[in-house]
């Protein structure tokens, strides 16, 4: 745990209550390491060179990581248990609760599942039926939208009857639930107006609830102690904030609150008030407590009005008191959330401007460094001088910059990450846009390894048993054997379905469960033949 300090603060208009002025100063200062970076003053940015050349041929180019130093950093006795500590990263989301239980499973977004992983995979099931389908407007335009994409990753828990149920919301609209061993429907589906693109979350306190978002602006709570679900709450975002109507992040639950950013660029936290009636149901009214416009004017400024969006699509990340989260114009944001229950609004600590979309969820290590991804499409100078990427110290708000690792291309053809990145045993494996399976050394940054799946791959790699699940846009799944964690040997690789995976795969006792854009959800576990 690092020890508290006092809050720095990036002006900002942050609502009209953290800070008073509407200019924000994004700062960069380059750790001293192999790509040998200067500073170099451009008007209200401070911005870093570097010495390193960099290959930017189009989609076929090869990923380049500059290395940086890592700093050190002192870990304090006093711990945040309150709100997500240390001991999270890489373990279940609580004990009250068993499964994979939201987006990357806990808080710090760094457990993916329970083994064991399948030797000789097989296909145990395919849900439903028909094609999960609808038609949907996105910008203006209308199309047809067809089983599960990005980030799509089902939950899983482990409920009292010991039927083990998988949850996920698809793009027919509905949230669906299944056994998870036979793929059967165990309650019938929720309707939504619209597709649903993200991760549900079951409640990890044991509450009898899950949550989850729809692109018909909405975000809902669903009661599951009923004989078949029923919505007891939702939350209607319709005319408010910036650019579109999507709920993509997976909702974060810790200590009866609710963080979850927006489609809109606003960032909310709910007090949920869980509770149980006198029927012995579960309810709960949920209150804005805090809301947060997370774009200023000079960030749309430097972004440009070409792509003007600056939307919160990936998932909170909390660690030691504080949440993570970034927005579509790649401004990354640390608020300082430890009075939030006696009635103190959360402080702005840390906002750092990358230089393209942050989709992608930012994760956290074990002593508090943050890992942000993001994509390049914008092609701004920042974005080729930080990386795609990039470790940060967010306790050195000054010069928290690590290293980054490269993913550049030329325009039209876009790069960087749109998938979260795999914490391993030192070592990080990130999918990339343009197609490539990179490990890269944590501390470093170094480059160790590079295996080619296939361009326009989203899906975020997962770690159990010290297996690498990886999925790819072109429908393969991969297994990676990890006894040398910077040598990943390919165990197997299987196609699933007729379409592309965008969807992360869930891992869970035996079985991998991933939906395809095929219209179809399927269950995967070890051949018995």
């Amino acid at each position: 745990m690092r020890p508290h300090r006092h809050p720095w603060q990036i002006g900002a208009a942050v609502a009209g209550l953290l800070l008073a002025s509407s200019v924000m100063l994004f700062r960069i200062f380059a750790a001293d390491g192999g790509g040998s970076p200067t500073t170099t003053s451009i008007g209200d940015f401070t911005t870093l060179t570097t010495s390193t050349t960099e290959s930017t041929d189009g989609a076929n180019t090869t990923d380049v990581t500059v290395p940086g130093t890592t700093t050190s950093t002192t870990i304090g006795p006093e711990a945040f248990s309150q709100w997500s500590d240390s001991r999270l990263v890489g373990a279940p989301y609580g004990t009250e609760v068993e499964g994979l239980l939201t987006f990357r499973g806990n808080p710090t977004r760094t457990y993916y599942g329970e083994g064991p992983v399948p030797d000789a995979p097989d296909l145990k099931w395919t849900y439903p039926d028909t094609a999960m389908c609808s038609t949907s407007t996105d910008l203006g335009v209308t199309s047809t939208w067809c089983g599960n994409g990005w980030t799509g990753q089902p939950v899983i828990w482990e409920r009292e009857d010991r039927v083990t149920e998988l949850i996920f919301g698809a793009y027919d609209g509905r949230l669906h639930f299944l056994d998870a061993d036979t793929g059967n429907r165990t309650r019938s589906p929720i309707l939504t107006g619209d597709i649903i693109k993200g991760t549900p979350t079951i409640d990890p306190d044991g509450y009898p609830i899950v949550y989850f978002g729809s692109r018909d602006n909405k975000i809902r709570a669903v009661a599951l102690d009923r004989s078949d679900p029923v919505v007891i709450w939702e939350f209607d975002a319709t005319g408010t904030g910036r650019w579109n109507d999507d709920w993509d992040s997976s909702p974060l639950i810790m200590n009866d609150y609710m963080f979850e950013g927006g489609e809109n660029s606003i960032y909310y936290i709910f007090k949920l008030n869980r509770s149980y009636d006198s029927l012995g149901l579960v309810s709960l009214t949920p209150e804005v407590v805090f809301e947060m416009e997370t774009w200023t004017d000079q960030l749309l400024s430097a972004i440009g009005s070409e792509y003007p969006a600056v939307s919160v699509e990936n998932s909170t990340a909390m660690y030691e008191g504080r949440v993570y989260f970034a927005n579509s114009g790649g401004r990354v944001i640390g608020l300082d959330i430890t009075g939030l229950e006696v009635g103190n609004d959360p402080e702005v600590v840390f906002d750092y401007w990358v230089g393209d979309d942050v989709d992608a969820t930012i994760f956290v290590d074990k002593e508090g460094f943050i890992y942000v991804s993001a994509e390049y499409e914008r092609y701004l100078p920042r974005a080729r001088e930080l990386g795609q990427l990039i470790k940060l110290d967010p306790y050195k708000p000054d010069d928290p910059w690590v290293w980054g690792m490269y993913s550049l291309t030329d325009s039209p053809n876009k790069g960087g990450l749109w998938s979260t990145p795999a914490l391993g045993d030192g070592v990080i494996y990130a999918v990339t846009h343009k197609g490539y399976l990179v490990a890269v050394d944590q501390a470093t940054g170094e480059e160790l390894w590079v295996y080619t799946l296939s361009p326009g791959s989203w899906s975020s790699p997962a770690i159990v048993a010290n297996q690498l699940i990886v999925a790819s846009n072109d429908g393969l799944l991969r297994r990676f054997d990890l006894r040398d964690p910077r040598r990943p040997q390919l165990v197997w690789s299987f196609k699933v379905g007729t379409g592309s995976v965008e969807a992360t795969p869930a891992v869970w006792k035996g079985m991998i469960y991933v939906g395809n854009r095929d219209g179809f959800m399927y269950g995967i576990g070890e051949f018995d033949g």
